[in-house]
């Protein structure tokens, strides 16, 4: 299917006034597929999504369809959750999805609490999004007063009928972690759990439960409508669909946009959003939330898409010293990854110490201090390169943040310790000039009192 930049399967009720109204969603198409949904068998609603190549779209790209044939056969309790807790920076998708249309999520998730053999389903949401968990709980209130929620529907199974349950969470950016958020869910505290046992097996109080991000589950409604192959040509090699991009930064028109998998940066930073405000060029490129290695200009025409961000050759590899690759795997050395969506564009005049400095200082408070190499390593690169931004770098300052950075990464239960070392090192290999200048300006040793760190 040719690329349509105006092709839109989630955001189609972006600014249609009362959109989150079930009357107005209920005109507009919602809840529709659930009689198509019914008539079938839950394994052939699981064999469509795997082949409409949908894939996670919280930030690992892992196929919806392969996840959810992770639960056992003959599970007697299957939890479904929706994870909520957007909390990336530079992301900022969800509370908009949330916003505009709540009832497309709801549909989508009794469909996939079907599929899986759920009877209750969980929502996890970000407790500072006071409006979208408003406007969700009233999503909630009026698919039960209507019947989609609560009450059995006539299925090829039988009877079924599904409950739904909005949390809040605390604003934690560790909950965002599927493991955290079960935990939290529990009422405990929002540490990640060891792996395996992975949630599929043993999630939710213990049993098998499939977590998936808002943007996922709100395209289910497509794929049961049209077919799981249809879905599959709308996106690009195996990753099929659109993709919401949130573009923040130096951009004359930044937003939330719904685009094609296959469009590029660069086509969206100067044709989607009128390139820089200031005119000025591209210097960096922060390509989905701030946990990603960045890009810089000449890694630009690399489409948006979740394989060529990772295999693309024409995408520099991370280093954590020069010569030295970081591997994903033995000969899988890491480039960049699609994330969460949250495009970060930064032009010319951008102070990029400066910048490495404010994600280092973000990780540094939200690690949640379960493992050593985070809880410690984080606080490291916050200071050490505080204090470098600040003029009071000191000699060997660079390649010791590499070196923590790499010390970290793949030695903590969770990706928060990844989240706060790739773009690190891949700062530093990719603006190693700008460090290195910085270090040269060094004022000296830093003044009695200073810690590194600004109040």
């Amino acid at each position: 299917m040719p690329a349509d930049r105006n092709f839109k399967i989630v955001t189609r009720l972006f600014g249609v006034q009362n959109s989150n109204r079930i009357d107005v969603a209920m005109a507009n198409g919602a809840y529709k597929r659930l009689p198509t949904a019914f008539a079938m068998q839950p394994q052939a609603l699981v064999d469509e999504v795997k082949k409409s190549n949908l894939r996670g779209r919280g930030g690992a790209g892992f196929p919806t369809g392969m996840k959810w044939g992770f639960i056992p056969k003959g599970a007697d309790t299957v939890y479904l959750v929706c994870n909520a807790d957007e909390s990336e920076p530079g992301t900022c998708k969800d509370r908009e999805l949330l916003f505009w249309d709540p009832h497309l999520l709801v549909e989508g998730m009794i469909i996939a609490s079907y599929a899986l053999g759920c009877k209750h389903a969980y929502i996890y949401i970000r407790g500072e999004m006071i409006r979208e968990a408003a406007v969700l709980q009233k999503a909630v209130d009026e698919a039960y007063a209507k019947g989609f929620l609560g009450k059995e529907h006539q299925t090829a199974l039988g009877p079924y009928k599904v409950d739904l349950t909005v949390h809040r969470g605390a604003g934690a950016y560790i909950c965002g972690e599927e493991t955290a958020l079960l935990n939290s869910l529990e009422g405990k505290r929002g540490w990640p759990r060891l792996k395996p046992p992975f949630p599929a097996v043993k999630g939710l109080f213990g049993k098998p439960t499939i977590v998936n991000n808002v943007e996922t589950l709100m395209n289910i409604p497509f794929i049961v409508e049209n077919g799981g192959q249809k879905f599959a040509d709308v996106g690009t090699g195996k990753s099929g669909g659109t993709r919401i991009l949130c573009m923040s930064g130096h951009l004359k028109k930044p937003g939330v946009f719904e685009l094609p998998i296959g469009i590029t940066f660069r086509q969206v930073i100067d044709e989607v959003c009128g390139g820089t405000h200031s005119g000025k060029r591209v210097k960096a490129v922060i390509p989905g939330g701030s946990s990603m290695p960045p890009l810089d200009p000449s890694e630009l025409d690399v489409p948006i898409e979740f394989d060529a961000l990772m295999n693309d050759p024409r995408i520099k590899p991370v280093q954590y010293k020069p010569g030295h690759n970081f591997e994903l795997a033995p000969g899988k050395p890491l480039r960049a990854m699609a994330g969460s969506g949250g495009i970060v564009v930064m032009d010319e005049d951008t102070d990029i110490v400066a910048v490495c400095a404010r994600i280092m200082r973000f990780y540094a408070h939200e690690s949640c201090g379960q493992c050593t190499p985070c809880r410690e390593g984080t606080g490291w690169m916050s200071k050490i390169c505080t204090r470098l931004a600040d003029g009071y770098g000191q000699p060997g300052d660079v390649d010791l943040l590499s070196s923590i950075a790499y010390g970290i990464a793949g030695n903590t239960i969770c990706p928060l310790g990844e989240a706060a070392a790739w773009p690190m090192m891949g700062f530093i290999t990719k603006f190693r000039p700008d460090f290195e200048a910085r270090l040269a300006q060094s004022r000296g040793l830093p003044p009695a009192g200073y810690h590194g760190a600004h109040p």
